[in-house]
């Protein structure tokens, strides 16, 4: 089953949302330290609900640690990102795959993108309507959701309700 990993992530509810995401569909959550946020902060609590117990959670203090677990594990390392070139919609998922998601205001470093096996996007429709270039991105935990929830359908793992 793919892993869900969240590098630096800054913002509480955002994290507490994709916990829960994470909850619903039984995968496992890393989050890469430094947390722009104390674990145990109301609103994390809050976004994520009562559903904490049921979030594989794994805290790792910098990258290279979680590099070293990842590595451990196996698996691809599949970076999402706005510079992405490839559409996560087109990409083939694998079960051991590791998906990657940067820092809220500043997406991931480009030393981190070029570790990955793959770097995709989610394709968005950059409204000309709005000055400045329209939408950058999605919110953190739409993105995670989007993605996560593709890769999935995918590999079959969606029960049928």
């Amino acid at each position: 089953m793919p892993q869900v990993v969240l590098y630096q992530p800054q913002i509480p509810p955002n994290t507490g949302n994709v916990a829960r995401t994470c909850a619903a569909t039984g995968q496992e959550l890393h989050l890469v330290e430094p947390l722009g946020f104390e674990i145990s902060d109301r609103t994390l609590r809050r976004a994520g609900l009562d559903y904490w117990p049921w979030v594989p959670l794994h805290r790792h203090p910098n990258w290279q640690q979680f590099q070293d677990e990842r590595q451990r594990r196996g698996g691809r390392l599949v970076a999402l990102s706005a510079h992405g070139r490839s559409s996560y919609a087109s990409f083939a998922f694998a079960a051991d795959d590791w998906l990657l998601f940067g820092r809220e205001t500043e997406g991931l470093p480009p030393a981190l993108l070029a570790e990955a096996d793959s770097c995709l996007t989610i394709p968005m429709a950059r409204s000309r309507h709005h000055s400045g270039g329209g939408v950058r991105s999605l919110n953190l935990a739409t993105a995670t959701a989007v993605v996560l929830f593709e890769a999935l359908r995918q590999l079959g793992e969606l029960a049928q309700s």
